[in-house]
């Protein structure tokens, strides 16, 4: 059991690794459509996978030609940069909608997964600002920390999805 610091509620682990059986509690639901922060991140995402896919074809192509070093690491910082504001952005999302700043029930592994994403991400930074790094391995720290990416951009698609249906009349 775990007791969030001045936090009269407890979650269990089972409740912390399980996905609800309904991803808002009609009340959540309303604090999301209510809250200026659920347009934010509606913004946000569409706007991080296109510096995604921007950035992506800037590295594949130095790492198919040999050119374009340094654009493709302006694109990677900048694709970082939404990153960390979609990041904060969300988990004021998640106070505004759940209560917890990060580590809902029905976002937890989203969380986990975003942590990895962006420690990846963090990672090709440290290594361009710390420098020793061949722009090879730099880039396949990249391409590393966008095949996480997508992994959670799919996490987050498929609870998007979870919502629209779980919100549609019978």
């Amino acid at each position: 059991m775990i007791r969030f610091e001045g936090d009269s509620r407890t979650v269990t682990a089972s409740r912390l690794t399980s996905t609800p059986s309904r991803l808002y509690s009609p009340e959540e639901r309303a604090r999301r459509d209510a809250t200026r922060w659920t347009l934010v991140q509606g913004i946000l995402a569409p706007v991080q996978f296109v510096v995604f896919l921007v950035s992506l074809g800037l590295v594949a192509r130095f790492l198919l030609t040999g050119e374009g070093y340094a654009v493709a690491t302006a694109s990677i910082v900048v694709k970082t940069l939404v990153l960390l504001t979609i990041m904060i952005t969300g988990s004021i999302w998640e106070k505004v909608v759940f209560g917890h700043w990060l580590f809902a029930p029905a976002f937890f592994w989203e969380d986990v997964v975003s942590f990895g994403v962006i420690a990846l991400h963090l990672s090709y930074v440290a290594m361009i600002l710390w420098g020793g790094f061949s722009p090879v391995a730099e880039m396949a720290c990249a391409l590393a920390a966008y095949a996480a990416y997508l992994v959670n951009a799919v996490q987050f698609i498929w609870k998007l999805r979870m919502a629209r249906l779980e919100g549609a009349p019978a």
